[in-house]
């Protein structure tokens, strides 16, 4: 199992809403959480071998910055 740490710009509980649906839908994805308190609006992901590139690019199409983050 991979944990992915991004920066990102979703800012709201709605914002995070819109893209739920998205990465629910990604079955390499076995769980991920916003952190919309952290200034940098993080996104966790506990993923089975997924690139963050894919991520990155998911949230993009969405509208919204994704940068993943080193830990």
């Amino acid at each position: 199992m991979d944990v992915l740490i991004f920066k990102t710009s979703v800012a709201s509980q709605q914002d995070a809403g819109r893209v739920q649906l998205m990465l629910s839908a990604m079955k390499d994805i076995k769980q991920y959480n916003f952190d919309l308190e952290d200034c940098d609006n993080i996104l966790r992901v506990v993923s089975y071998g997924l690139e963050p590139q894919t991520i990155s690019h998911a949230l993009h199409v969405a509208g919204f910055m994704c940068e993943e983050l080193p830990y």
